[in-house]
């Protein structure tokens, strides 16, 4: 499964594991990289400091390639940007927004930049301002979502750019691996399934809400104002739903989310915090190690692909 992304990335394995925030620090990171996929660890709304000390973890825990997804809308974005460049980072993925004012900085330091894009017009632009590949991810994922759906989005972007694209947004075996190859992607980035990994840090009670998720079980807050977010269903989604169809505002109905994910990843809080997952959920049903998943999938879709 040796691909473009492999190639400019180290990689054994075309595998890059999504920076989520609260989820992606330096245990899963270093997993998935030692495992021969890319780690990443997600910036989110983390100081620069928090994301330097990650970085120097995972350093420690292993010799393979690594990234840092930085969210462009944290008050910290500035400040990460240039934690990535003096620590020596060789990959950077974004999500939340346009990182073109950081991309002259991290092509000087030799940093392959891959933006995270929910649109054609997005990667077009990507493209042009020197993106070395782009993840078309689907509304499918978990988290913050675009409109487009894996299986749309992924052969679009593909006829659109000449850089390598990575697919995102519900895939969760090695069989979405193999769709995705047959779309025209040259990787795939995964989340979800990431979750339950025995080297993920996020509580028990959420890994097993993602284990016990039945294929109904996703739902999505925020349309009406435009702050769509993918989570597993419980109090807090049906609170906010009630209050959203009663026409409260973005700001009138974001105490309910403040501090939420974190609440759920680190205090085991799944009726009131936000657990975030993918509409793959309900595909999940074991606990693994990084080593033991990845192999997996990739014994899976080398098998569909033809490859064995």
């Amino acid at each position: 499964m040796k691909t473009r992304i492999t190639e400019l990335l180290g990689i054994e394995y075309p595998i890059i594991q999504g920076g989520m925030a609260w989820v992606a620090e330096s245990h899963l990171a270093a997993a998935v990289s030692e495992a021969g996929g890319l780690g990443l660890i997600g910036g989110a709304n983390a100081p620069a400091e928090v994301i330097r000390d990650y970085i120097r973890q995972v350093k420690a825990a292993t010799d393979k390639p690594f990234g840092v997804n930085v969210m462009l809308l944290s008050p910290y974005a500035d400040d990460v940007a240039k934690v990535v460049v003096e620590e020596g980072i060789k990959v950077v993925t974004t999500g939340a927004g346009n990182p073109e004012k950081y991309m002259d900085m991290w092509k000087a330091a030799g940093i392959k930049v891959i933006p995270v894009v929910a649109s054609v017009a997005l990667a077009r632009r990507m493209e042009r301002y020197g993106a070395d590949a782009v993840v078309a991810e689907g509304t499918e994922s978990g988290g913050h979502i675009g409109e487009a759906t894996t299986m749309t989005l992924v052969p679009q972007v593909v006829d659109a750019v000449s850089i390598p694209v990575i697919a995102a947004g519900g895939i969760g075996d090695g069989r979405g691996i193999a769709a995705a190859f047959m779309l025209g992607a040259e990787a795939v980035q995964m989340g979800t399934r990431f979750l339950v990994a025995k080297e993920c840090i996020v509580h028990q009670n959420y890994k097993d809400r993602v284990l016990k998720a039945k294929d109904i079980d996703s739902a999505v807050t925020g349309r009406s104002h435009g702050h769509p977010v993918r989570c597993l269903r419980n109090q807090m989604t049906r609170e906010y739903t009630k209050l959203e169809n009663e026409g409260k505002t973005f700001e009138e109905l974001e105490y309910l989310t403040l501090g939420a994910l974190r609440n759920a990843v680190m205090e085991g809080d799944v009726n009131n915090g936000t657990v975030m997952a993918g509409q793959i959920a309900g595909m999940v049903s074991k606990e693994q190690t990084c080593k033991e998943m990845i192999e997996e999938m990739v014994d899976q879709a080398e098998t569909l692909l033809g490859h064995k």
